[in-house]
């Protein structure tokens, strides 16, 4: 690997970067705290050498795998970090995404996660959502909900990603890890070999289409609990996203089998502090009756109700969890506004005297 790739990613870690994003012709820059900076430090970088700088970082498959496919996911490890990389081509030109991953995997509290994950180690069987953008902790909280259930249980966890992002080590469970282009050539293949493995937990590390979504809720339906992750930004809209990926004819079907397999669906976002940090909100379905019905009955407009009169059984909405921050005096009520999905739902809870 390219000398100047390592002092890079070193330059990351250093300055707790998220992210760092190579393209030629532009400074790199890196992520901190959520805005992009450049990196200077290492003067400018002539377009030919960035590209030698990105292609060292691949084995001579991999290359042939860009230059085929134009686009490539892979993992990077280096002694100090762990990185999730997407290589690209964008206007002609080699260009890539790094994302750290840290080694060590956070507790559920560390994370300040809701209380309803403190429970979801003790699931038998149910499908648990974790849904919200790019880059907002999806995957680290999913991690620590997996160690939590491997630090207290005796049981097979099958995780399948693309790619392994947090290396889960064994502590009471047997951990079986599959990264998709090296230990499975896809997720529907992988996913149809699942059950053959005696899983009692399977990590999916995104529901990317139909296929996937289909085996994930029959393998939760069949006494298994599933963890996954979406690109959605409300408990509302995970439901129909869920559901419209289906043909017509067979979304009354979905619905019945979802509202039987759902267990919790959580929507989280990472938000700039008032000292400039960031720090987790949440939107919190618990799967009640009441909610089950509702998904039963194509009737999704009823979840956000359910959600701001459930409170005495886990839920939360994301304008309740937000007025806390600001409360808090962890965030300011401007970009408390600026991550509502319902200001005036916001505006009303921070005129509450109860959170």
């Amino acid at each position: 690997m390219h000398s100047r790739i390592e002092e890079l990613l070193k330059l990351v870690v250093a300055n707790k970067a998220s992210d760092l994003h190579l393209l030629p012709g532009i400074w790199p820059k890196m992520r901190v705290n959520g805005d992009l900076q450049d990196v200077t430090v290492f003067g400018e970088v002539a377009k030919a050498e960035m590209e030698q700088m990105i292609l060292s970082m691949l084995s001579d498959e991999q290359r042939k795998t860009i230059e085929t496919d134009r686009e490539l996911d892979f993992s990077l490890d280096i002694k100090i970090a762990r990185f999730r990389v997407n290589m690209y081509y964008q206007k002609g030109e080699v260009a890539c995404a790094l994302r750290v991953v840290s080694s060590i995997i956070p507790e559920v509290k560390e994370l300040h996660l809701p209380d309803v994950f403190l429970s979801l180690a003790n699931l038998k069987q149910g499908f648990v959502l974790v849904t919200g953008p790019t880059g907002h902790g999806k995957s680290t909280t999913v991690a620590s909900i997996l160690n939590q259930i491997n630090s207290q249980q005796n049981c097979h966890i099958v995780s399948l990603e693309d790619p392994i992002e947090y290396v889960l080590k064994p502590i009471k469970s047997l951990i079986s890890q599959r990264e998709v282009g090296y230990d499975t050539n896809s997720f529907a293949r992988a996913l149809k070999s699942c059950l053959r493995q005696d899983p009692n937990v399977v990590f999916i590390g995104e529901m990317r289409d139909l296929e996937t979504i289909s085996s994930a809720l029959t393998i939760a339906e069949t006494g298994h609990l599933v963890l996954s992750t979406l690109h959605t930004n409300s408990a509302s809209q995970t439901i129909d996203r869920i559901v419209d990926v289906f043909p017509p004819g067979s979304k009354d079907q979905i619905r019945s089998q979802l509202a039987a397999a759902i267990s919790v669906i959580v929507s989280q976002r990472l938000v700039p502090t008032i000292d400039g940090g960031r720090v987790p909100a949440f939107e919190v379905l618990v799967a009640t009756p009441a909610v089950r019905n509702s998904i039963r009955e194509g009737k999704t407009f009823m979840i956000d109700n359910i959600i701001q009169t459930s409170a005495d059984v886990g839920m939360m909405s994301l304008e309740r969890s937000l007025a806390a921050l600001v409360r808090k005096g962890r965030i300011s009520e401007d970009v408390a506004m600026s991550y509502s999905l319902r200001p005036e739902e916001l505006q009303s809870q921070l005129r509450s005297k109860i959170i």
